[in-house]
């Protein structure tokens, strides 16, 4: 479990708020709803028992008037007032009257929605016989389209998240004669027709009240999901209103909480949101006419993980009890704010709890458990998601979105600063921030999200099994498992450890980079740069064995086209064999790459032939053929300096064979190397953690290949290279060492608390 997480808002300040005007009268307009019925009231006697509580029941919406949810109370009565406003008819008109009239006056009904208050409105524009169109954001499941298209809507799919698939929605609907927006939160200029839709959810508050007091009983806490606040809008004013005082604990998805940030805040903030399986609670601004009330009446707010809704939708299951996430949310709400210590009053011994499932249930992918900080369960998770770089090889890899979702979303948890990067779209990268008290160092730990093909493991093999085995203390195994994806989980657990309160607070930033790309081109690290991320230093975990490496070599790609003459391969005397030719470019190279220069750590620089391109066919003389040579660099090499260098080399040969034309050598990709002092001052930190975590001081080496290390370098951030022990990288069996991973996470950890205390 984890040692840190997003805690639970408290309000010991709650107080009376007005009730909803006209509860009765919405809850007998439903009642001339085609097939109108209470929905049940089911006891959870098991949970009641684990909580140690008198009572909890749930009031399961799974199926209001043929809808899986109960958004048909708030949407049918918005549109129905909104219609009778309109055409300026009495509030008491019959349902049949007001159909009648918006036919005859072209009225048509807008909305947008992340799923079910759209297919809501549908339904009620089916009922009243007129059009509707639903705007949903990019982000919607299919699914939900086409539920929403069931109902015999329009359907209009926004580019952008919800807040602006409102916008696009209210535009439209001021655009035609008769268009009305029926939306559930309000923002400035549109606030009525929201309240109307909070007074029809009144009628599930009403309905619960009365069926728990048909047992004998009286609620005292009501939980309650929040999308933009309007059903919980309902539920305060029920709760708190008429000399009731309930209490009223709220529940959001981690990744979207708009209402906790903004009682937190102590005023409405719009909130970044990011993808959640509690679709309908992906919202990322509170309705502006709910805030004051909620800010009022609320008690209790958290948030919860993806995985802990799904474990509550199981748990219903086992109850009979259809649910979707969003309505499992309240479970994991309730069992959340179980572990609150001291134990909340509203979760004495006497306690009636009323649960509100919400939706009914829906398809959507099973999540990753977010709650976990150890590094050996973190690489195990990290391993089993599929990020190989779509870009590097011929088999088509699955990019990066998965896995940095899932990070974001452990970010979120534990209530750390979450930044989506991704100029180019399906390669993001995640920037997460634990933010310091101020006046001390910062430190980044950059890690690498992307791996190579999974094509190049064992066909025998599952190369995300992630799977645990118990040779030489354990390993874990798997693409990606050492390169690098247990240094990252190192980085990761030892943010969340600093974070926790068996520590001092850190006076620095600590900040989780896990980029994109760098088993290519590195455009992760390069836009986390572009951004304006910078650190003091910086610690990559990549796996060295765990040496402390503080240099590496850089590298620079170079193309040589040698030109030939293309002809027939019968007459050699209009031909000229450019492939031929650049045999002596190839021995030139050789002779030349003895007299390369040397560095007293990082060795001798030296070059290959990676690549020679050349020719159609056998039958014809080539007219090219490209040399492409990778230099590995010292620092006292520049891309210039190597230019000039094959410029003389080619000049020279073109002197002694008159046949021998080539193109002016050309750069097509650089990385600079890495070389650092050992007396710099986060080296020498890095080195006492060692000898503090190990018993003995690691001393800086260079290491054999390139990583991000030297961009950031580059940029003013010291940076050292350490990682764990592990085998097969890139080949057909990969592990990383778990003895060896818990001892980097260790050394990390220490790290962070030594130079950002």
């Amino acid at each position: 479990m984890t040692t840190t997480r997003r805690n639970v808002y408290i309000n010991d300040s709650t107080g009376p708020i007005k009730p909803v005007s006209d509860a009765s009268l919405a809850q007998a307009f439903h009642q001339q709803l085609p097939a109108f019925a209470r929905t049940p009231l089911v006891s959870l006697e098991d949970i009641a028992q684990e909580l140690g509580v008198k009572a909890v029941y749930i009031k399961d919406e799974s199926n209001r008037l043929g809808l899986p949810s109960f958004k048909i109370l708030g949407a049918s009565w918005g549109s129905y007032r909104a219609i009778t406003t309109h055409l300026r008819l009495p509030a008491d008109t019959p349902l049949n009257d007001v159909a009648k009239a918006a036919q005859t006056n072209n009225l048509s009904l807008y909305a947008a929605t992340e799923g079910n208050h759209g297919r809501a409105v549908a339904a009620m524009a089916k009922i009243l016989g007129i059009p509707a169109h639903v705007y949903v954001p990019s982000s919607v499941a299919s699914e939900a389209v086409t539920n929403i298209a069931s109902e015999g809507a329009k359907v209009i799919v926004s580019n952008s998240h919800y807040d602006d698939a409102v916008l696009e929605a209210w535009q439209a609907s001021k655009s035609v004669k008769g268009g009305l927006l029926i939306q559930d939160n309000a923002f400035a200029g549109y606030e009525q027709i929201p309240a109307w839709i909070v007074e029809g959810y009144s009628t599930l508050v009403r309905e619960a009240e009365q069926q728990v007091a048909d047992q004998g009983l009286k609620p005292t806490l009501m939980v309650t999901p929040v999308g933009v606040g309007s059903l919980a809008h309902a539920v305060v004013s029920h709760c708190k209103s008429d000399g009731r005082d309930y209490a009223v604990l709220s529940v959001e998805p981690d990744t979207a909480p708009c209402l906790w940030t903004s009682l937190t805040a102590g005023k409405p903030v719009t909130v970044h949101t990011s993808r959640t399986i509690m679709e309908g609670l992906n919202c990322g601004t509170v309705s502006l006419t709910a805030f004051d009330d909620l800010r009022a009446g609320v008690d209790t707010s958290a948030t919860v993980s993806d995985f802990e809704a799904h474990e509550a939708v199981k748990y219903l299951q086992t109850k009979g009890l259809k649910s979707g996430p969003c309505g499992g949310a309240t479970v994991a709400a309730l069992r959340r704010l179980a572990q609150v210590s001291p134990r909340p009053a509203c979760l004495s011994k006497d306690a009636v709890v009323v649960l509100l499932n919400t939706e009914g249930p829906r398809n959507y992918k099973i999540p990753l458990d977010v709650s976990t900080d150890d590094p050996v369960t973190l690489t195990q998770i990290l391993t089993s998601i599929d990020s190989s770089n779509p870009d590097l090889s011929k088999a088509s890899g699955a990019g990066e979105s998965e896995i940095a979702h899932y990070i974001s979303a452990w970010l979120q948890h534990r209530n750390f600063e979450a930044h989506w990067l991704e100029e180019r779209q399906g390669r993001p990268s995640v920037v997460g921030v634990l933010r310091g008290t101020g006046g001390g160092k910062s430190i980044m730990l950059n890690g690498h999200v992307d791996t190579v093909s999974l094509s190049s493991y064992s066909p025998e093999l599952d190369p995300l099994s992630g799977g645990l085995k118990g040779e030489d203390g354990g390993r874990i195994y798997g693409r990606g498992s050492a390169d690098m994806k247990a240094g990252l989980a190192a980085a990761m657990s030892s943010m969340a450890r600093c974070s926790s309160t068996s520590h001092s607070p850190l006076r620095g930033d600590v900040i989780l980079a896990a980029v994109a790309d760098e088993e290519n081109f590195s455009m992760g690290t390069e836009e986390v740069i572009r951004a304006g991320w910078r650190a003091d230093a910086a610690i990559i975990p990549e796996p060295t064995n765990q040496e402390m490496a503080i240099a590496h070599k850089g590298f620079i790609w170079v193309e040589i086209d040698i030109l030939g003459v293309a002809a027939h391969g019968s007459r050699p005397e209009d031909g000229v064999d450019a492939i031929l030719l650049a045999g002596a470019v190839q021995t030139a190279l050789l002779e030349y790459s003895k007299s390369l220069p040397s560095d007293s750590r990082l060795g001798k620089a030296s070059l290959h032939a990676g690549l020679i391109q050349g020719g159609e066919e056998p039958s014809s003389y080539p007219e090219r053929c490209t040399l492409t040579v990778e230099f590995r660099t010292i620092p006292a090499q520049t891309t210039e300096s190597i230019l000039e260098d094959i410029e003389s080399i080619l000049s020279g040969i073109a002197k002694s064979n008159p046949d021998f034309k080539y193109a002016a050598p050309r750069m097509t990709f650089s990385r600079p190397p890495l070389g650092q002092s050992p007396n710099d001052e986060f080296i020498k930190t890095f080195v006492s953690a060692t000898s503090k975590c190990l018993g003995e001081a690691q001393e800086p080496v260079a290491c054999s290949f390139w990583c991000d290390a030297a961009l950031l370098n580059e940029v003013g951030i010291s940076s050292v290279v350490y990682g764990p022990k592990s085998f097969g990288i890139h080949g057909k069996e990969e592990w990383v060492s778990v003895a060896s991973l818990r001892e980097v996470a260790s050394v990390m950890e220490t790290v962070v608390q030594d130079f950002c205390a």
